[in-house]
Parts: C-alpha cells; structure tokens; sequence
C-alpha cells in the first residue's frame, strides 16, 4: 500500500450541508430556520440553560447546604497503599507525592487504617487514625506527626 492509494472509510466522510442555495437543495428558502421567531434571527444566541425569560429551573430551585470557604482540606491515604514502599522506609508527604499516591498536598495528609502493612516503614504525616497508628507499630514502624 502506498501512501496515494489511502482512503477515508466509507461514510466516515460527509459533505457539509449547505443551506440557503435553492429549492432544489432541500434547505432553501427558510434554510432550516423554520418561520420567524427569535432562532431566525442573524446573530441569535442563547445561553445554556435560557428558557424564553421564564424563571429558569436552576433560580426556582431552593437553595441547600454550605460551602464552608475556611475549611482545611485533608487528604486521606490508606494503609494498604504503603505496601508500595520497601521496608525501613521513611513515608513523607514528599515521598507520597513521587510514589503518586495523592496527586497534591492540600493542608495535611491523614492515614487511616483501610488494607494490612507488613513492612516496617516510618511514617510522617499530619495526622493517623488510632487503628492505623495501632497497625504501623504492630509491623515495627513508627507513626510520627508532623
């Protein structure tokens, strides 16, 4: 096969469709617009969501919950995701972020006690659930807050 004897699979290629060019075409006169009314008009636009200047549904539904904008955002890590270090290793936020177990820092990383440790690890971080603390020290590690 050579590069001049390429083609596209049939009807994965169509014709755009052109409007307003005559009866004949199937989209003259109006060409697709219907009769009138504000979708006629050159240069209409409406946003997403418009609804011909009723309420629209996202102002008539009521309002709900709170979005707390001084709250510290926490991320939480599982202890079966340290399985990925090797043994006497000292788990930081750092060495968390090169290993992508969390892809970003926030204002504290919290390991909590979801999956089983075997391996003897360090670990450094804001805070520990009692029952992972529990499990890092029961495989030799220590859990150090930082």
């Amino acid at each position: 096969m050579k590069l001049h004897e390429l083609t596209a699979t049939p009807g994965s290629v169509k014709d755009r469709k052109r409007i307003g060019r005559g009866h004949g075409s199937g989209w003259g006169k109006t060409a697709g617009k219907g009769h009138k009314g504000q979708k006629a008009r050159a240069g209409h636009g409406m946003r997403p969501g418009f609804e011909g200047g009723q309420m629209p549904l996202q102002r008539r539904l009521p309002k709900r919950g709170f979005n707390n904008i001084f709250a510290s955002e926490i991320v939480a890590v599982n202890l079966g995701s340290l399985e990925k270090f090797e043994n006497g290793a000292v788990v930081d936020v750092q060495a968390l972020l090169d290993a992508k177990i969390i892809k970003k820092a926030g204002d504290g990383v919290k390991i909590l006690a979801n999956g089983n440790l075997s391996k003897s690890l360090t670990v450094k971080a804001s805070a520990f659930s009692k029952a992972a603390k529990q499990k890092i020290e029961a495989a030799g590690g220590k859990a150090e807050v930082i």
